[in-house]
């Protein structure tokens, strides 16, 4: 594991008396319940007292390892490797200290000096995947031997490279070896637990030994989005371990995914609690949830100096990035990211087409589709909801509405509620001419900032047009202060409307647009919409005092062809006895 845990240390009894009755806890009892700090206290004092043995050190880096204190186990090494009776395995522990503290070009070039052994193996093996180097990788594969501790390793790299069926699998076989309870052969997670799934938890919930796997299998389960289930897993852990680090860790994420960051903050106080004081181990990764759990607050203090730290902390600043409509900035730090699991593959797309869309680049747009398309039709990805989201996201970028809709149904009820599916959602039901289900869906928006976006604005205008709620679409644009997205949104108003027969919304548009250009074409469309309203009105369709505002409209052109149009409208007004 990269995290391990601590227990404070304890602490003085109630009165002297009861002090002197109890015994000072021995190293033994210290290392077996994992208190390191513990430990570390009784092997300091023996050293500074003149009883230190060059097997205190040894201790010493044991435990400020296992601490988490991968610095302080370096120079406890460091100083030992200068002695004349250093131990075979010194190099493959220094190579394990630079391992943890991500200096993987030192780690592999100290292990060339050191002596064989399955240790030495495993963490070639992890080099090899650090570094990228799939050749290493596999050779060392071949190296790992059917026992507990090559297992795990194995497990753990399938984890990382995002095989998590796979990791699961082996650690079936291992509780298969050591609690003689059978399991299928294939293990397949659904989105209902299994009975499969179930009868692993079983095991997993009455196993005394290998407690750790519960954490493994925990974390694999979170990463299938199985929260419910992997916050169960993690509880048998939890009962012998409270003080876990990593385990408290992931308890909080299951609570954020579950719940909110609200929950989540509040499970993982004890170690924000922990970190203020003697507790170290974990701090960077869990002032970056914090800030997840925060929705982003103080991002721009905390994430970036732990981009290189933490994997995720370089995708959550994109992404905070991102919400702040900071695109370039997003876009720096996905540049040069090669994707290797879904959700780098989602966000390098997401951030080029926000680039695309704001600068107009068909390029960007293109990189994006394919990102989304590769994913959505992955094996591993093409029946979860994020695989068909970005299926949907392909297929809108291509304009392929009818995919859109196939995609987007098959997942709206996990997103009733969320205002950027609906947006989406909408705007493909308008685009294949479904504008009454469109309309409904637009008005389910409830975000401010989408609601005074122009897209927004623009299709659900041209919904209540198509629905036949001119006035609906009139007051939208009535609410719209003076400017380019205006004067669009009065073009689309008055096409569609002419379109749709609503020729006094028309004419209304029409006359602000040649106010604001004087184009004949403002005029042609004007005069055919107030034509068009006369002929309503003769017909009874539209009240005939509606014809008083269609002259005063006419009145505000120019043009020669007005004096007639007046004149006759006005003749008919005689004939009909109505005042004008």
């Amino acid at each position: 594991m990269i995290l391990s845990r601590m227990k404070p240390a304890v602490g003085a009894g109630p009165s002297d008396q009861q002090s002197n009755s109890k015994q000072v806890p021995t190293l033994e009892e210290f290392l077996e319940r994992r208190d390191y700090t513990g430990a570390i206290t009784i092997l300091e004092f023996d050293q500074s007292s003149g009883k230190g043995t060059e097997m205190t050190n040894r201790w010493l880096g044991y435990c400020a390892f296992h601490l988490g204190d991968y610095q302080r186990a370096l120079t406890i090494y460091q100083s030992l490797s200068r002695s004349k009776d250093a131990p075979e395995d010194l190099q493959t522990n220094l190579a394990c200290c630079y391992f943890f503290l991500g200096m993987y070009p030192q780690s592999e070039k100290i292990l060339d000096s050191a002596p064989a052994s399955r240790l030495k193996t495993r963490l070639l093996f992890h080099l090899a995947h650090k570094l990228g180097d799939e050749k290493k990788l596999m050779e060392h594969h071949q190296q790992l031997q059917d026992v507990i501790e090559d297992q795990l390793s194995l497990a753990s790299i399938h984890y990382l490279r995002s095989h998590y069926q796979e990791a699961i699998d082996i650690y079936k076989r291992i509780l298969l070896d050591n609690s003689g309870i059978l399991f299928p052969k294939q293990f397949p997670l659904k989105k209902r637990v299994s009975q499969d799934d179930i009868q692993l938890l079983s095991v997993l919930r009455s196993l005394k030994e290998y407690l750790a796997l519960n954490v493994y299998v925990a974390l694999c389960y979170y990463k299938l989005d199985y929260y419910d289930v992997s916050q169960e897993v993690l509880a048998v852990y939890l009962q012998k371990y409270p003080d876990s680090a990593i385990a408290i860790n992931l308890k909080a994420c299951n609570h954020f995914r579950l719940y909110n960051g609200k929950a989540a903050e509040t499970e993982i106080k004890t170690l924000m609690d922990q970190s203020s004081s003697s507790f170290s181990f974990g701090h960077d990764l869990i002032r970056h949830n914090i800030v997840v759990f925060r929705g982003g607050t103080a991002a721009l203090q905390v994430l970036p100096p732990l981009v290189d730290v933490i994997p995720e902390a370089r995708l959550n600043l994109v992404i905070y990035h991102l919400k702040q409509e900071e695109y370039k900035e997003a876009f720096l730090l996905v540049k040069d990211l090669e994707p290797s699991v879904p959700q780098e593959y989602i966000l390098k797309g997401v951030v080029n087409v926000a680039i695309g869309q704001e600068s107009g680049s068909r390029e960007h747009i293109k990189v994006a589709q394919q990102f989304f398309q590769l994913v959505g039709s992955s094996a591993s990805e093409c029946d979860t909801i994020p695989g068909r989201q970005c299926m949907a996201s392909s297929f809108f970028l291509q304009r392929q509405f009818d995919d859109v809709m196939l995609y987007l149904s098959s997942i709206k009820s996990y997103y009733c509620n969320d205002d950027s599916f609906n947006f989406n959602y909408a705007q493909a039901k308008a685009a294949l001419g479904h504008f009454k289900e469109a309309e409904e869906i637009f008005l389910m928006v409830q975000n401010e900032k989408l609601q005074n976006d122009y897209i927004y604005i623009s299709h659900l205008a041209r919904c209540y047009v198509m629905s036949g709620k001119p006035q609906s679409a009139w007051e939208l644009y009535l609410k719209m202060e003076t400017s380019a997205d205006s004067f669009s949104l009065l073009q689309v108003l008055a096409n569609d409307c002419y379109r749709m027969g609503q020729f006094w919304h028309a004419a209304k548009a029409f006359d602000m647009l040649e106010r604001l250009d004087p184009s004949p074409e403002y005029w042609e469309g004007k005069r055919g919409a107030c034509a068009g309203v006369f002929q309503l009105i003769i017909a009874g369709r539209q009240p005939k005092e509606l014809l008083a505002d269609v002259i005063q409209l006419l009145r505000n052109t120019a043009n020669p062809q007005v004096e007639t149009i007046i004149w006759t409208m006005k003749r008919w007004a005689k004939e009909n006895k109505l005042n004008v």
